[in-house]
């Protein structure tokens, strides 16, 4: 089972690659977080204990006695493993060609072990040396070239083996920049051992998956991540693996998910594996990780990997697997799909099919284990994206959808009400994939959304006053209709506390205004708990139908309809003003008779004592055609007040 998941992309190297922990004598591999791994609070055993790994994978593998190394190094003529077990000697441990491999050297040295920093020697055809970090460490010294650290990734004693995640159309996911998420002291760096400590207040908050950016290795402490110099280690300034570990292992022990970012559409500019194994000789060419031609290497953030060769995609592969297998993550977002598959975006880019290729083979890798979710930011609206591999697509679970926020943001953003364009709303709201919900990912905020010359939502409508009555009450219908639309919902950090300015990796969340904006904290919590059908009476919310059965242009009101099988408990409807006008009665039809009680009021004056608080209380029908439906209701509706009811 999970053995033959990790050599599904035998194109992209074949199996004895991966770089988590090799099969067990059943072909299942011990760590997954399916629950087929180790028993709570006990050490992985050692799988090695007769000697060295028959199948090590390509990096540093300790066993008792010493370490395996292996590396890919196609331009080397030798290639020598120097470190603090042989008092970095140039010459003492030279590893050999293996035979039938492709520029891969490798060999065991005793008494190497966990803890030990090491580097490899590489002797390039010219005669230099050049002193290298492994690519595939998983920890190191320095952001950009410092010395590989020997990890032991068996050595972590799980404490909740056993996770399913929420069903894809139960999750709702925060994002989460671990730099400024939570922080020991403002000036301090957060990490991941912070973070953890903030999970009971996630868990509270009702989200089901929290989505890491980038944690990989990236130039300078204070970082995006977007740029990493060495995608297998872990960024220095948020912790050790264990402590990534021990971050999923709580998040697990919590019901939550972890999805992690990852970049491999390009890499950090001319650090890290920038000339790994020569020095390019002042061509301009990168080596042996990325295209030889301009056109298909540049990027405007950094090198683009060469996807037309095997062992850069068998890298690509086997980093993606990393997370999901030897940290027990439980899902990936791909920055820029659209730079994977083409040199750029839009219709002046040229198709990369080795890229297109390599993210349907990592599909059905990752689709082979259990309850992995591939997210694709790709920002096309490319249905392809989320089609089936079988079918021609790329075969991504979800993507984030263009199609939703940017009508969504462009029209909460408007300052006079009659500009409100309820069409491009309506079509947000019904946009989807394949026919399929979950196979996109609703918002508005994300870490580019709320940066790059913009702000957060309340930021962005009342500038310099980001609490006023409007910004509050506008902002938190953008998160209604988030919730209560099709797809997987998604919240940016602090958007649930009504964080403003703008998002950048030196500005730490305030975390005074949970306290301050304790109401819109409430407000989220609670949408969050419908969405998630905590009560039992919306659970349409969570289904793959929705019908905007009333457009009112003039009066700014939309309504629309959510359901999964239809009936009591699972009908629900959404009522939204978009303007500050209220409107003592407002008539709309009802899909059946009997009484629709209000589960939600967004202008609830526990939300804030500012709010109209407009009393509305169970509708009843009447009946009379309206809308569509045979039922009609009369109701009361605030301004910019959104209504979510059901019986």
């Amino acid at each position: 089972m999970r053995a033959a998941a990790l050599c599904l992309a035998s194109a992209i190297l074949g199996c004895g690659t991966y770089a988590g922990r090799p099969p067990d004598a059943a072909g299942v591999g011990g760590v997954g977080g399916d629950g087929s791994g180790d028993d709570a609070g006990v050490a992985a055993p050692d799988l090695a204990a007769s000697g060295p790994p028959a199948d090590a994978p390509l990096g540093a593998t300790p066993y008792p006695g010493g370490t395996r190394f292996r590396v890919w190094a196609p331009h080397a003529a030798h290639v020598f493993v120097v470190g603090d077990f042989n008092a970095w000697s140039a010459t003492a441990n030279e590893l050999a060609v293996e035979s039938g491999a492709t520029g891969i050297f490798g060999g065991d040295v005793a008494g190497a072990i966990a803890g030990q920093q090491y580097a490899y020697a590489v002797a390039l055809a010219d005669g230099t040396v050049a002193t290298r970090p492994d690519p595939r460490a998983r920890l190191l010294t320095a952001s950009t070239n410092g010395r590989s650290v020997i990890v032991d990734a068996r050595a972590y004693a799980w404490k909740t083996p056993a996770f399913t995640p929420a069903a894809f159309a139960d999750t709702v996911i925060y994002e989460m920049h671990l730099g400024t998420f939570a922080r020991a002291t403002p000036t301090t760096i957060g990490t991941w051992t912070t973070a953890a400590a903030k999970l009971d207040y996630l868990q509270a908050l009702g989200i089901s998956a929290v989505e890491i950016m980038p944690p990989a290795l990236s130039p300078g402490d204070s970082t995006w991540g977007y740029s990493p110099s060495w995608p297998f280690a872990t960024h220095n300034a948020y912790g050790s693996p264990d402590d990534v570990r021990a971050f999923v292992d709580a998040a697990h022990a919590r019901g939550i998910a972890v999805y992690i970012d990852v970049v491999h559409n390009h890499y950090s500019s001319k650090t890290g594996l920038w000339c790994w194994d020569g020095d390019c000789g002042g061509s301009g060419n990168g080596g042996a990780y990325f295209y030889p031609d301009a056109t298909r290497r540049g990027t405007p953030w950094g090198p683009r990997p060469d996807f037309s060769d095997a062992a850069v995609r068998g890298f690509i592969r086997d980093n993606a697997l990393m997370w999901l297998d030897e940290y027990r993550c439980d899902g990936l977002r791909w920055d820029s799909t659209i730079s994977i598959r083409a040199t750029t975006w839009g219709p002046s880019g040229v198709p990369l099919p080795d890229g297109a290729a390599m993210l349907r083979e990592l599909n059905d890798a990752v689709h082979a284990l259990p309850h992995k979710l591939q997210i694709a930011e790709d920002l096309q609206t490319d249905a392809t994206i989320t089609k089936a591999t079988s079918g021609g697509g790329a075969g991504f679970d979800t993507q984030w959808d263009a199609a939703f926020f940017h009508p969504v943001d462009d029209n909460l953003l408007k300052p006079n009400d009659a500009d409100r364009d309820l069409n491009a709303i309506r079509d947000a709201i019904t946009h989807a994939y394949n026919g399929s919900a979950t196979q996109r990912v609703i918002y508005t905020e994300d870490h580019d959304e709320v940066a790059n010359g913009k702000s957060r939502i309340p930021e962005m409508i009342s500038p310099g006053d980001a609490g006023s009555l409007v910004a509050r009450q506008r902002s938190t219908v953008g998160a209604a209709v988030v919730m209560t639309s099709p797809g997987i919902p998604m919240i940016f950090m602090g958007q649930e506390f009504l964080e403003s300015g703008h998002f950048a990796d030196t500005i730490p969340l305030d975390w005074s205004k949970t306290t301050r904006y304790a109401g819109i904290l409430q407000l989220y919590t609670d949408l969050i708990q419908l969405r998630r059908n905590a009560g039992g009476h919306t659970r349409g919310l969570a289904g793959e139908h929705v019908d905007v059965f009333h457009l009112n242009a003039t009066a700014k009101v939309l309504a629309w309809r959510r359901w999964d099988q239809g009936g009591p408990g699972d009908d629900v409807i959404i009522v939204a003003n978009f303007s500050a006008k209220p409107f003592a009665r407002y008539d709309l039809g009802l899909p059946r008779a009997g009484a629709w009680k209000v589960r939600f009021s967004s202008n609830d004056t526990k939300y804030s004592a500012d709010f109209a608080g407009t009393a509305t209380g169970d509708v009843a029908t009447s009946a009379t055609a309206r809308d569509g439906f045979a039922q009609f209701g009369s109701l009361a509706l605030g301004p910019y007040q959104v209504l979510i009811l059901s019986q």
